[in-house]
């Protein structure tokens, strides 16, 4: 498939800068097959109930975007220079994978002074990012991290103002635990604990995993053809708690619902073709597009994503190209807002509506793409 099969027209004005509030206040489109119903998420607990199995993110975003001054020895003392990075993923020896701003101006050996209490030196210097070597690590980086970064704001955010200080609150979930992601799992920024007292109430199930979000997520696509396109690796985890959560669930017939892409990433890695999931640690760069068939995945809670993106040909894969034209446009239409801080949507494919006592001789299915 071409890369303009998945374009679409969005009216900047439905681009959120900021959230809503409370957070399950935020508009819900439930699409199941071609019908489409217009709620908020608070309904959520009356769409689900027992035989559901919620997946969760419980990623925690670091706040890896920088301001610091570039010192570089000259003859006449250090020439200073303002630099902008966003921290992108641990490299070897402790050291980070970073963006930067100018990076041309960067070269191996500069220091950058990010405030009093945390440092660092250019490793090395790619055509696309650094390798930033830090002066402190553990306990200690995790602190003047805390300090002298910013949440980073996805660019399309970070383009209409300037993150600020209630963004350590609203570009996080209500769960988070382990951190580690450089960006946040944003379908899950529309929970609260008042909605998910109201599901477990339901009898609604929750299973914890982990995918550090990485700034990968932010990268266009640069290929006419899809399917030439690679995916940035990020590191995830299923315990072995989480793995038999989720089999027992599915053995019982229930619905198992990922919260986000970059759960239902994570588990689609680690099950097999029979749908089975196995615990399961390390890097997936797995490219879910139109052609896959979902192994394990009934149902997705998701927010509303960028044209011409690898989400938005997830979804596409779920729902069917045809059918996620439709969602969007009504998106559109009825004023939802995309992106990051935006509304929501649960994605229900056909003859998958319902827990059914049937699902364990549910055909199996294995990729195709």
């Amino acid at each position: 498939m071409k890369l303009s099969d998945f374009d679409f027209d969005l009216p900047e004005a439905l681009i959120a800068t900021r959230p809503a509030r409370p957070r399950s206040s935020a508009r819900l489109l439930v699409a199941e097959g071609d019908t489409i119903r217009d709620l908020h998420m608070r309904d959520l607990s009356d769409l689900l109930g027992p035989g559901d199995r919620l997946v969760l993110n419980d990623t925690r975003v670091i706040p890896a975007r920088l301001s610091g001054q570039r010192l570089r020895q000259t003859g006449q003392g250090p020439a200073e220079a303002r630099v902008e990075v966003t921290l992108m993923e641990p490299a070897a020896g402790g050291q980070w994978r970073a963006m930067a701003r100018p990076l041309k101006k960067l070269k191996p050996g500069d220091c950058i002074r990010f405030s009093d209490a945390l440092s660092a030196e250019v490793a090395a210097r790619g055509d696309e990012d650094v390798t930033l070597a830090f002066d402190c690590t553990g306990a200690a980086f995790d602190t003047a991290l805390a300090e002298a970064g910013a949440m980073p704001l996805p660019p399309y955010i970070a383009a209409r103002r300037p993150a600020d200080a209630q963004d350590h609150e609203d570009y996080q979930t209500v769960w988070a635990a382990r951190p580690g992601a450089v960006a946040a799992p944003t379908a899950s920024l529309h929970f609260d604990e008042p909605l998910l007292a109201a599901l477990a109430a339901k009898g609604v199930a929750f299973s914890h995993v982990t995918l550090h979000v990485g700034a990968g997520t932010f990268l266009p696509v640069k290929v006419d053809d899809v399917s030439d396109h690679r995916m940035h690796a990020e590191w995830g985890e299923v315990s072995e708690t989480a793995a038999a959560e989720i089999n027992a669930t599915r053995a019982a017939g229930g619905r198992i619902i990922p919260v986000g892409t970059t759960a239902l990433r994570l588990i689609e890695t680690a099950a097999d073709e029979t749908g089975r999931i196995a615990p399961w640690r390390g890097e997936t760069d797995i490219f879910i597009r139109p052609g896959y068939r979902f192994r394990l995945t009934d149902a997705l809670i998701t927010n509303f994503h960028l044209p011409r993106s690898t989400l938005l040909m997830l979804v596409s894969a779920l729902m069917g190209v045809g059918s996620i034209r439709k969602i969007y446009l009504h998106a559109v239409e009825h004023g939802y807002r995309f992106f990051s801080y935006g509304d929501a949507s649960l994605l229900i494919p056909p003859g998958r509506d319902r827990p059914d006592s049937g699902r364990p001789g549910h055909p199996p299915s294995a990729p195709t793409a």
